[in-house]
């Protein structure tokens, strides 16, 4: 099978397996001309090197014997997985794999910010990065070294006002440790989520300045979306102290009896042993009324309660089902679009930005390349930067 290369009306075939491999992770699979190529089986000279161009692919490359091309691609995944750890999925109460490659361009413009970021000489080593690698500490003792380390009081998420103000805090006190956090959006990232998987999120791995990216809520579930979030930042904030870089996946509504260090570890921080074993489970109001209270998901006050043998397995399960029932019976309302500028600040982040754009300020960055890593080339103008910057 081939794709023939149009030049002055001349058709030159190269291996369709090939333009499928080199465009298939890019954020040029789904434009036009290369969608039309694989419906057609053709696509002129211009239009092959102009979108591999901006795909970042050399041209010449799609002209290659497909082992050659395999052996690169090869290279490229090795030198992309170098920023997760040898177990590169963590997985609680989910059967659902994400493979890198599915969010593969996410990794790449994490990695990218990265790298730009890392010019800043001010910058030291991380205090979170596996600063609980190899502890056996009891659990609260951890939690609470963690929490000491972000700079969070156990009180302060229980005295926000709201869900949605703990996210806000907690992503403030992570990036004012320079544990960075990117939220999902839609249209805008170089990559959307995979669909039909459950997919939490996943960290970077970085000395100066690890990512934390996680999923937003847009994916279809009906699980209260900020409370699950607040759960899988926590849980994700614990995996950069414990040296773990990992895509995750964290299903926050189904009973299981084991657990691992990981997942306590992040119910301590936010349902404390001492203080949840004197709140009142002894209905689904009263678990609705606690998950406020800890700023967490009723599913996450059951599975806590179930593990602290506070509800027995089958209790667990009713509540669970109970739930999960009444959450699909609730309207599944479209959200309001997101403006642009908002929507790629939420993606970057509060503290990316600011920093990169610190970076275009000194003329550390040049424009185009500014406007590559934070804009995946949605926007391309000064003008862009200057109205990204007014919205900061």
């Amino acid at each position: 099978m081939y794709i023939n290369v149009m030049l002055n009306r001349v058709p030159t075939p190269i291996d369709r397996g090939v333009f499928e491999a080199l465009f298939e992770q890019s954020v040029v699979r789904s434009y036009a001309p290369v969608t039309k190529a694989l419906d057609s089986g053709s696509i002129s000279f211009k239009d092959l090197v102009k979108h591999a161009r901006i795909a970042q692919i050399p041209y010449p490359l799609f002209f290659a014997p497909r082992d050659v091309v395999d052996e690169q691609l090869k290279l490229k995944r090795r030198k992309l997985l170098q920023g997760f750890s040898a177990k590169s999925e963590f997985s609680i109460n989910s059967r659902h794999h994400v493979d890198i490659a599915q969010v593969e361009l996410l990794v790449k413009n994490l990695q990218f910010k990265q790298d730009w970021m890392r010019k800043d000489k001010a910058l030291g080593q991380n205090p979170i990065v596996g600063m609980l690698k190899k502890s056996t500490a009891p659990i609260p003792d951890d939690a609470a070294k963690l929490m000491a380390a972000v700079n969070l009081d156990p009180l302060e998420l229980r005295g926000t006002k709201n869900k949605s103000d703990a996210l806000n805090l907690l992503v403030e006190k992570l990036e004012a440790k320079n544990v960075l956090v990117a939220q999902s959006v839609q249209d805008l990232m170089p990559q959307q989520l995979p669909k039909g998987k459950i997919f939490s999120g996943m960290t970077v791995k970085d000395k100066k300045v690890p990512f934390i990216f996680i999923a937003s809520g847009d994916e279809g579930e009906h699980f209260e979306p900020i409370g699950r979030r607040i759960f899988t930042l926590t849980l994700m904030a614990v995996l950069v102290a414990r040296g773990r870089f990992a895509t995750v996946t964290y299903n926050g509504h189904t009973a299981e009896e084991k657990s691992n260090r990981e997942y306590e570890l992040t119910a301590e921080v936010l349902m404390p042993e001492g203080d949840f074993r004197r709140v009142d489970l002894s209905d689904l109001d009263a678990i609705r009324a606690a998950s406020d209270v800890f700023k967490v998901t009723p599913s996450a006050v059951v599975m806590r309660a179930q593990r602290l043998k506070l509800l027995t397995h089958d209790e667990a399960e009713t509540h669970l089902n109970e739930l999960k029932q009444a959450f699909e019976r609730l309207e599944n309302t479209p959200r309001n679009r997101m403006l642009p500028m908002n929507a790629l600040k939420k993606f970057n982040g509060q503290e990316c930005s600011r920093r990169m754009l610190a970076l275009h300020s000194s003329g550390a960055i040049s424009t185009s390349e500014f406007c590559r890593v934070m804009f995946s080339n949605r926007y391309r103008t000064g003008q862009a930067i200057i109205d990204y910057r007014a919205n900061l």
